[in-house]
């Protein structure tokens, strides 16, 4: 999976990006709200409450509490999803945090606050507030849920502790003004940046085409190894980001597609073009221009949103299209190696002949029983077009009887087209509210680009 950092599904990262270690340091404070557990919102003085997607503004949220904390203020990160009307009504004092999905939509966690809760009118005038919106300007509807947020809260009634700040692709001044506000909130002004990891030399060490002769665009398999040796730690779900030497100010993030047992670290990368035909930055870096010797700078970034965590021990559904088999794989691969067979994978991509990634090992998975179901759709194949949405309603009896066995849904792959497709399908099968509640319960979780 590739795509420029921007919003959080689209994956904006620049200065504030995580590696997978340092974050998992920080996971213990905040895993009490990270399922919709209700928030007591009278058991702080300040909510600072993240609306995101693969964990951008989740962590922007913990810095603001941890910066509110150190001038003696009672603060808590809380999840947009665990954040009711009542519990706003109660509040006074709320920071948010708010990415945008798509073209300007909410996030996956604030997808039921902002139906169930912004389509109504809860009397704020108490409440002060400030925003703080992610986003990306190449896209027309720029911090969307952002801005919708925010003249929200201010239509009924709340108090702005100052303007709404709006960041594009990760912008570190629009980052650091947000600090200054919120350290004069806190009543200090020398708190240390909110630096980044810094990048790591890779190299790369095996490349291949997974699909040629296809009529799509190429894409392959790229096998890095650091520099240095010393491979780090991550987990299925987890991702790379890569910094291209021709634009090393916009990071690309990808999937990671192996486990770090299997000695190296595996992209699905598609080469992209420029409108003028010139290859993307970092895919054209990847797929053709870096060579052995040349090096690769790249950094993890944990995933919680997409790991599996406590859907480890339930039956997993697994539903993508093109490179989001990274992450599918990924995940299908640390429960296999784990000794779960109850795995159904539901993939989809253009012709059989030129597109079946990862072939020989899908099926080898499927004949031992590793895969439980392996259902797929070529779209040109056949006379009508075939898409994985499709191929869900065909099997919707089956759907239903492995959510009601516990199972959970990871869903990978292209935004357009596909996720919404297979969203659409999802509520036709299981309907809205059984939809909203594995959402809130994580057992739907969505890496789309």
């Amino acid at each position: 999976m590739t795509s420029l950092l921007s919003t959080d599904p689209l994956r904006w990262g620049g200065a504030l990006a995580l590696s997978a270690g340092w974050l998992a340091l920080s996971l213990a404070k905040w895993r009490t709200h990270r399922n919709g557990t209700p928030v007591d919102a009278a058991g702080a003085d300040w909510l600072v409450v993240h609306a995101s997607q693969t964990g951008s503004a989740e962590y922007l949220a913990r810095r603001s509490a941890e910066l509110l904390a150190t001038g003696g203020l009672s603060a808590r990160a809380v999840c947009i999803s665990a954040l009711d009307r009542a519990q706003l009504e109660a509040a006074t004092r709320v920071l948010f945090v708010a990415s945008t999905y798509g073209e300007g939509d909410a996030p996956d966690t604030a997808a039921q606050f902002a139906g169930r809760v912004m389509t109504t009118a809860p009397a704020l005038s108490h409440l002060h507030y400030s925003v703080l919106a992610l986003g990306d300007k190449s896209y027309a509807n720029y911090c969307g849920f952002g801005r919708q947020l925010d003249a929200w809260l201010a239509h009924q009634g709340a108090t702005r502790l100052f303007d709404r700040i709006d960041v594009d692709r990760g912008d570190a001044h629009a980052l650091a003004e947000w600090q200054h506000h919120v350290g004069r909130l806190a009543g200090t002004q020398d708190a240390p940046d909110w630096d980044a990891p810094a990048y790591a030399d890779w190299r790369i060490v095996a490349r291949t085409r997974l699909n040629p002769g296809s009529a799509g665009a190429p894409l392959f398999r790229v096998a890095l190894a650091p520099a240095d040796g010393a491979l780090p730690a991550w987990e299925a779900g987890d991702l790379a980001q890569v910094s291209p030497p021709l634009d090393p100010d916009h990071p690309r993030e990808y999937s990671i597609a192996s486990l770090p047992h299997e000695g190296r670290l595996d992209l699905l990368v598609r080469l992209q073009t420029r409108d003028d035909g010139c290859p993307g930055a970092a895919s054209g870096w990847l797929c053709a221009q870096a060579g052995d010797a040349d090096v690769v700078r790249l950094r993890l970034r944990a995933h919680e949103r997409f790991r599996l965590g406590a859907n480890a021990a339930r039956p997993l559904i697994a539903i993508g299209n093109g490179s989001g088999l990274a992450g599918l794989r990924g995940l299908l691969k640390a429960r296999i190696d784990g000794g779960r067979h109850d795995n159904w994978l539901l993939f989809g991509e253009r012709n059989a002949a030129h597109d079946f990634l990862l072939r020989d090992e899908l099926e080898d998975w499927r004949a031992s029983g590793a895969l439980a179901h392996l259902d797929l759709a070529f779209s040109r194949d056949g006379a009508a077009r075939r898409y994985v949405q499709d191929v869900l309603r065909e099997q919707a009896e089956r759907l239903r009887d492995w959510i009601d066995r516990g199972a959970a849904l990871y869903v990978c792959g292209s935004l357009q087209g596909m996720a919404g497709g297979v969203h659409e399908a999802l509520l036709a099968i299981l309907g809205a509210p059984l939809l909203d509640a594995l959402a809130a319960e994580g057992r739907y979780r969505r890496d789309v680009y």
